[in-house]
């Protein structure tokens, strides 16, 4: 009778640990965002960004050189493992699509953070910005950036036409990028 009581208690403690795993995994999971968008405003496109070249710039200049074309921007930080691992991927998708412009936007806490991890992961000779605001900011706010990495693909006429992956290997993204790049 005893042993049976420790083995009950056993269970209920394991139980308790399990839900208390689960609850905490869900707490802290991805979330979904609420609102799948199909372009930017012109407000999100005034957020500011500092080039590799110390030049700030908005959204909106960054991408006008890119008008009529395709771009994927890869939302990364030097402290993020995923991002990290994305990269060769990333590489790759540019690799089998010439005409894919990647602009990487870094979450990076510093400057200094943010430029070593440019030259550590081979990205450097890249399109680099960086959010000098912080994760937080109205661009990342409009997009409900909840996640790195996190990919955006801009189709030729500027319009969102993947608003949420979060690989570069994603298969919905890649046969997106294959129906734009052929055209």
């Amino acid at each position: 009778m005893k042993a049976l009581l420790h083995n009950d208690q056993f269970l209920t403690k394991k139980l308790v640990c399990l839900l208390a795993l689960l609850f905490f995994s869900l707490s802290y999971a991805q979330k979904p965002v609420k609102d799948i968008k199909s372009e930017f405003t012109a407000d999100v496109l005034s957020q500011k960004l500092i080039g590799a070249d110390g030049k700030k710039q908005t959204v909106a200049q960054v991408l006008k050189p890119y008008e009529g074309k395709v771009v994927l921007i890869d939302f990364w930080a030097s402290w993020c493992r995923d991002c990290i691992l994305a990269l060769p991927k990333t590489n790759a998708l540019k690799s089998e699509n010439p005409d894919l412009v990647v602009i990487y936007f870094s979450l990076d806490r510093t400057h200094d953070q943010w430029k070593r991890g440019l030259d550590k992961y081979g990205i450097a000779g890249g399109i680099n910005y960086w959010f000098d605001e912080g994760w937080k900011n109205k661009f990342n706010d409009y997009i409900e950036l909840n996640w790195v990495p996190r990919f955006i693909l801009v189709d030729q006429s500027g319009k969102i036409a993947d608003y949420y992956a979060i690989t570069p290997d994603d298969p919905e993204l890649l046969a997106t990028v294959k129906k734009l790049t052929q055209r």
